[in-house]
């Protein structure tokens, strides 16, 4: 198992994704390189999750990265939640659904995939 900056293990606590999907694949080759575990996979394509259920999920999360094509935004949800709105934006992919891939560890939610929002998510 991959150590983290901070020296302990890269444990993923639940990962939603689709298979076939080129940013699920990404998203999967940079855990590979982490030798990250995964506790609860879901598949995305047989667990549709709303607009509802994915603000409830951000909004338990203390730390957000987005991934927003060639840039991600980060959130500390804890200090300042974004609205609704805002956040339905960011997490609803053009299926009507939460975006996939999404990672909790933790407190910490990734959406999408960014290497650089990994690397400070799956990091700090």
């Amino acid at each position: 198992m991959a150590k983290s900056k901070l020296g302990g293990s890269v444990k993923i606590d639940w990962y939603y994704h689709r298979k076939g999907c080129r940013t699920c694949q990404r998203a999967d080759g940079f855990l590979e390189k982490k030798q990250a575990t995964v506790r609860v996979q879901v598949d995305a394509r047989k667990t549709r999750i709303g607009p509802k259920e994915a603000i409830r999920l951000a909004r338990e999360a203390d730390q957000l990265w987005v991934a927003r094509g060639k840039s991600f935004v980060h959130f500390d949800v804890e200090a300042a939640a974004p609205a609704d709105a805002e956040l339905k934006k960011l997490l609803i992919g053009p299926s009507g659904n939460l975006r996939a891939p999404t990672i909790r560890m933790g407190r910490n939610m990734l959406v999408g995939f960014h290497p650089d929002a990994y690397i400070e998510g799956v990091e700090c």
